[in-house]
C-alpha cells in the first residue's frame, strides 16, 4: 500500500479529500485552515506518531545480550531485525512475527467497526475493511521512498540474507496476534458488536504493511496458507524482484507500485538500492501481461514530485496491460529525516480526479492511433473512469473489456470491479489441487454499487455507515468553480454573486504575490531537497467552520 500507505490514514474527515496549501490568513472571519492532507480528521488519537529511534528500557537487556554474544560461525545467517528497529517498529504500533514479519491493526479497520466507513478497498473492491489484516512476511525492502509512511524504521537490502522463519507459523501467529488486537478493540467508543464479533474471523489480507513481501522466499507457500483459511490476498510489491512475479501461485490482487514515469525521477521517489531499478519495473510491468488474474498498477501522486510526463505512466501502464489502475494521493505522515515531504506534496482528490482523467484520454488516445495504424495487438486496452474514493483521494481505472457492463438501451456504463470472495475460493483450491486449472478476471468479478461508482454522490463513501466530523467542524466552502472560487457555502447554498466577486479578487491578489509559473502556483526548492508547493487555486480549500457557526 506502500506510497500513500493501505495505513489507513484518514485524511481529512472535515472535507474528504486531502488538502492544500491556503495562504488565506485571516480575512475570512472564523474560518480556519485546514492543514494540507494530514490526518487531523479522526476522533481518535493518532497511534502512527513518530518516536524517538531508542530502545526502551525493559528491551536493553536483550540488547545487551545480543550485542555481547559472541556469533559462531555456525550460528547460521542472522536475524532481520535489529534490536533498535525491533524497538522503533514497536513504538509504532507493529506487532512483530517471529523474525522478520508483522502486523498492525488498521485505522480503517477501526473506523468501520465503529460504522465510521471503509477503506478505499472497500469500494472498490468489497472487501469488508473490519474483517482485514494488514500484514508483511518481510520487514526488508529494497527502496527507501520518500514517501513512506514508516519513515524508514525498517531494515533494506537487494537480496534476502537473514534467517527464513516457517511461513505457516508465520500465517498463524500473525492471525492469532491480529484477532488480539480485534478483542483490545472493543474498549473503543461506538463499536458495534456484531461487526466486532464477525471481525474475530479474518476474511482479507493486505500484504502491504510495510517492507517488500515478495522478497519472503517461502512468499508462494505463505499465500497457499492464506487462501486454504479462506482469506484474500492483496499482494503489493515494488517492481524490484520481477523473477519473483513470474513464480507466484493466483494471487487474488496483485500490485506493482509505479511511483515514477522516467528513470531519473523513479530514482529521486524511491531512492531505489538496485542500479538497475528502471529496467527492474519494466520486467515486473511485463510479468503481469500473462498472469490470469486481477493485477493493478499502483500510482502515489507526489505533487512537485511525480505529476508531470503523463505519457511516461501511460507507456508503464500499457507494458502491463494491467487490469486496473489506482491513483493515489500520498498521505503525508508528518516530518521525518528519512523524507523531505511537507504538507504542501499531498494533493487534493480534484487534483488526483484530474491526473487520472488525463492519464485514462492518453492511454485510450493511444490505443485508437495504435488500432488506426493496424496494430491492434500492440495497443493497450481500453480504460474507464470506474470508481472514487473521496476520503482517501483515491480513483480507479479499470480496463473496459474485463470490467465494463454497457447497458445498450440507456448508453449507460456500470461496472464489476467487485470481487465475488467465495468463487476465488473455490477457483483458487482447485488451481491447488490441479495446477494444469487455469481461472481469469472475469470468472470473480462481481457488481460494483452505485455509491461506489465514479460520479456517483456519495463520492464512494458507503452510505450504510456514517460520517464523522472531527469536533462538529464541516467546510466552510462546499462546491468550487475550475479555478477554484468558492460558488457554495457550508449549508450548500449558492454564494451572492458580490461575495464570489470578493473571494476572486483575493485570490487574483495571492497570483500576483506568488507571480510565477502559470501565475497561480509555484514550486519553491527548500534546503535538503524539500519542495514546497505554493498554489493560489487552492487558498479556499481546507477552511472550515464549527457546527456552533451555523
Amino acid at each position: 500500500e506502500k506510497g500513500g500507505g493501505d495505513c489507513g490514514c484518514a485524511e481529512d474527515d472535515v472535507e474528504g479529500e486531502g488538502a492544500g496549501s491556503c495562504g488565506v490568513g485571516t480575512n475570512l472571519g472564523s474560518a480556519t485552515a485546514g492543514a494540507a492532507g494530514g490526518d487531523y480528521s479522526s476522533d481518535e488519537d493518532n497511534d502512527d506518531d513518530e518516536e524517538p529511534d531508542v530502545i526502551d528500557l525493559e528491551d536493553m537487556g536483550d540488547a545487551m545480550k545480543r550485542s555481547s554474544s559472541p556469533k559462531s560461525v555456525t550460528d547460521g545467517p542472522k536475524e532481520m531485525v535489529t534490536p533498535r528497529q525491533a524497538a522503533a517498529l514497536k513504538k509504532e504500533g507493529y506487532k512483530l512475527i517471529g523474525t522478520h514479519s508483522a502486523v498492525k491493526l488498521c485505522r480503517w479497520t477501526k473506523h468501520q467497526l465503529r460504522g465510521r466507513g471503509g477503506c478505499y478497498k472497500h469500494t472498490f473492491y468489497g472487501i469488508t475493511s473490519y474483517r482485514c489484516m494488514e500484514a508483511t512476511p518481510s520487514l526488508a525492502c529494497a527502496n527507501k521512498c520518500v514517501f513512506c509512511w514508516r519513515h524508514h524504521k525498517n531494515p533494506v537490502g537487494r537480496e534476502w540474507r537473514w534467517k527464513t522463519d516457517d511461513p505457516y507459523m508465520i500465517v498463524d501467529q500473525s492471525i492469532k496476534t491480529h484477532v488480539q488486537m480485534i478483542k483490545e478493540a472493543k474498549g473503543i467508543p461506538g463499536v458495534q458488536k456484531e461487526r466486532w464479533e464477525e471481525a474475530h474471523t479474518v476474511r482479507h489480507c493486505a500484504l502491504s504493511l510495510v517492507g517488500e513481501p515478495i522478497m519472503y522466499p517461502r512468499i508462494d507457500e505463505f499465500l497457499a496458507d492464506l487462501h486454504s483459511r479462506s482469506i484474500s490476498t492483496f499482494l503489493v510489491t515494488n517492481g524490484q524482484h520481477p523473477d519473483a512475479i513470474l513464480d507466484l501461485r493466483p494471487v487474488t490482487q496483485l500490485y506493482v507500485s509505479v511511483d515514477a514515469p522516467t528513470p531519473k525521477s523513479l530514482v529521486e521517489i524511491d531512492r531505489p538500492l538496485f542500479d538497475d531499478a528502471w529496467d527492474r519495473l519494466r520486467r515486473s510491468l511485463s510479468g503481469l501481461r500473462d498472469r490470469g488474474q486481477r493485477t493493478v498498477a499502483r500510482l502515489t501522486v507526489v505533487k512537485g514530485w511525480n505529476t508531470d510526463e503523463i505519457g511516461g505512466y501511460a507507456d508503464l501502464v500499457a507494458l502491463g496491460r494491467v487490469s486496473l489502475v489506482e491513483v493515489k494521493g500520498v498521505t503525508f505522515c508528518g516530518k521525518s529525516d528519512a523524507s523531505n515531504l511537507n504538507m504542501s506534496n499531498t494533493p487534493w482528490h480534484h487534483e488526483v480526479v484530474e491526473l487520472t482523467r488525463k492519464l485514462m484520454v492518453h492511454l485510450n488516445e493511444t490505443r485508437e492511433r495504435m488500432i488506426e495504424e493496424g496494430r491492434e495487438e500492440e495497443a493497450p486496452p481500453e480504460y474507464g473512469l470506474a470508481c472514487e474514493h473521496r476520503h482517501s483521494c483515491s480513483v480507479l481505472l479499470a480496463r473496459a473489456d474485463q470490467f465494463a457492463v454497457d447497458d445498450p438501451a440507456t448508453g449507460r456504463r456500470t461496472w464489476n470491479t467487485w470481487i465475488d470472495y467465495d468463487e476465488f475460493d473455490r477457483l483458487a483450491a482447485r488451481h491447488a489441487a490441479d495446477p494444469t486449472f487455469q481461472f481469469g478476471v472475469t470468472d470473480y468479478a462481481a457488481p460494483t454499487p452505485e455509491w461506489a461508482l465514479f460520479g456517483s454522490e456519495e463520492e464512494g463513501f458507503d452510505p450504510t455507515d456514517t460520517r464523522h466530523r472531527k469536533k462538529g467542524k464541516r467546510p466552510l466552502y462546499t462546491k468550487f468553480d475550475e479555478d477554484g472560487v468558492p460558488t457554495h457555502d457550508a449549508n450548500g447554498e449558492v454564494i451572492a454573486e458580490g461575495e464570489r466577486d470578493r473571494l476572486r479578487g483575493l485570490m487574483e491578489e495571492r497570483k500576483r504575490q506568488i507571480g510565477e509559473g502559470d501565475g497561480s502556483s509555484q514550486i519553491r526548492e527548500l534546503k535538503g531537497g524539500e519542495k514546497e508547493i505554493e498554489d493560489a487555486s487552492l487558498m479556499f480549500r481546507g477552511l472550515t467552520v464549527t457546527s456552533a457557526s451555523r
